[in-house]
């Protein structure tokens, strides 16, 4: 097949280490102040129990890659366009996976963390960061509140802060990323195989 357009492999690539990274910071999440305890108590945000950066911008975008960053060896129109639209879906599953992950990762951002806050009724898990009023200023630019806000687990706050802003800017990269293959797969099936020969990695 003839090359004119060989971006699939960079992108395939990219997305690896992106899917890692989703990976290890949901994991993290998972542990505030590296301590299993909160976990088993389910004194943890359920964005984070959900594990979505795991599961989806994690394995699932780690499976469409093996599935969109594949040799076509036959050759032909018709082969080409089919082994397009195989990875048409793929390249959808993905987008569908990091999206997911992106909008719970900034859920999970703006709620704030769930940790023991000692407000009117003493000593309580919740959410004492989460906006009460519509048009509340958001905690993320009050960082003078983060260090009273909990009393354990200690600097969960930034915690939730650093790893949920990581989940979103890798989920992020990857919706971005997947737009660009989405793109180029589309034209190929249009196109044919004058368009685009995958110059990929072997996966």
């Amino acid at each position: 097949m003839y090359d004119c357009l060989p971006t699939n492999g960079v992108l395939g690539t990219a997305l690896i280490p992106m899917a890692v990274v989703c990976m290890v910071a949901n994991v993290l999440l998972l542990f505030p102040d590296m301590n299993y305890r909160y976990l088993i108590e389910h004194h943890v945000t359920k964005e984070a129990v959900w594990c979505c950066g795991i599961w989806a911008s994690g394995f699932l975008v780690l499976v469409a890659v093996r599935g969109f960053a594949s040799h076509a060896d036959q050759k032909g129109c018709c082969y080409f366009r089919a082994q397009m639209l195989c990875k048409f879906g793929y390249t959808c599953l993905a987008l569908l996976a990091a999206g997911f992950c992106f909008m719970v990762s900034g859920t999970g951002l703006v709620l704030g963390p769930l940790c023991l806050h000692n407000g009117t009724e003493g000593l309580k898990w919740e959410r004492p960061l989460k906006r009460v009023k519509h048009g509340e200023k958001l905690y993320l630019y009050e960082p003078d509140r983060w260090a009273s806000a909990c009393e354990e687990p200690r600097g969960v706050v930034l915690w939730n802060v650093v790893l949920f802003s990581i989940l979103m800017a890798a989920s992020g990269l990857q919706l971005i990323f997947c737009a660009v293959h989405l793109l180029t797969t589309i034209l190929g099936v249009i196109c044919g195989p004058c368009f685009s020969k995958n110059k990929v990695f072997p996966a």
